[in-house]
């Protein structure tokens, strides 16, 4: 048997995920429930052979340099990896591993409930009875929209956008999806439609998006697409926040361009346009998509498992930079 490994994970995590780390390796934890500073991050990498960090934290040149040679792994705690610098990484022959699949439902099902949110003005209904300011029954008071038979208009056609047309098929929608390419098995399920991204914009009545972060995907949507949509169209980002230029967003929510949205996520996360906050048509919730307690623990065991394939010289599942030299 080799070396027990020393492993370094930057926020609490289920009890179980650390004593199946435990186990196996040495471990040591922030034990608070906050982001790591940066300083701190940097002192506690040192020597470390993995790293289980939140997609929160940046992982670039500076960890790795402060990490040493001994480093072997970034287990990051998320299906998204852009915190972390896959080409650095791959260079210095480190493996990065993510958490997809665990979380797919429990993001999927974010995005409905954040689109029935904002359709039935359920958060400012919410707001007005706890105000005490409900005082009967109104045929104006609150009125949303329907979204049985409406156009579903899906940008990213990957697990999570594919799980949540599915969800759809019992409100008799039409669906209309945009991703980098067909994907068949998923129009046989679901009776989706291929379209390009101008056609989906100006046609569909619900709007969510569901790509990865690139540099091709930085303000996929801004000022030109939100001209394209309806006005009566509602927009949901659980992606990533960069997605969506937050400057035209507002400005698209101010003026009526587009009816609501629905946000998961930041694009100068964990800060917000605080201009959001004083908008009624937008609901924000602080990128709690994957917060469910099975979701979270199932992410929390890939990574441990990963780190323990790695010690133990096998290739992790989950391993993303696949042309690293090992």
């Amino acid at each position: 048997m080799g070396k027990v490994w020393d492993v370094y994970v930057t926020r609490m995590l289920p009890e179980q995920v650390i004593d199946l780390l435990k186990m196996h390796c040495n471990v040591e934890l922030n034990p608070y429930d906050r982001i790591i500073a940066r300083g701190e991050l940097l002192e506690k990498v040192k020597g470390k052979n993995a790293i289980l960090p939140m997609v929160t934290e940046k992982i670039d040149a500076e960890v790795f340099d402060a990490a040493g040679s001994e480093c072997r792994i970034v287990a990051n705690y998320g299906v998204g990896y852009n915190n972390v610098d896959i080409g650095e990484a791959t260079k210095r022959g480190i493996m990065v591993t993510n958490t997809p699949d665990v979380l797919t439902n429990a993001t999927s099902e974010m995005a409905w409930a954040l689109l029935f949110a904002v359709a039935r003005k359920i958060v400012e209904g919410d707001k007005f009875t706890r105000a005490g300011k409900y005082k009967g029954w109104s045929p104006k008071l609150f009125v949303g929209t329907e979204i049985t038979g409406k156009t579903l208009g899906i940008i990213g056609a990957g697990r999570i956008g594919s799980a949540f047309a599915k969800k759809s098929i019992g409100f008799e929608m039409k669906i209309l999806y945009n991703a980098a390419h067909r994907n068949e098995a998923f129009e046989r399920e679901t009776g989706a439609i291929f379209a390009d991204r101008e056609t989906l914009l100006r046609e569909s009545d619900f709007i969510s998006l569901h790509v990865p972060l690139q540099e091709s995907t930085v303000h996929l949507i801004s000022t030109n697409e939100f001209k394209m949509m309806k006005n009566t169209a509602i927009l949901i980002n659980t992606a990533r926040g960069p997605v969506v230029d937050e400057n035209a967003l507002i400005e698209a929510l101010r003026t009526g361009e587009i009816a609501g949205a629905g946000l998961d996520v930041f694009e100068r996360e964990p800060e917000f346009n605080p201009e959001l906050s004083k908008l009624e048509n937008v609901v924000i919730v602080p990128h709690i998509g994957s917060a469910t307690s099975e979701a979270r623990l199932n992410m929390g065991m890939i990574a441990a498992e990963s780190i323990i394939a790695a010690m133990n010289g096998e290739i992790p599942k989950t391993l993303v930079n696949r042309d690293i030299k090992l």
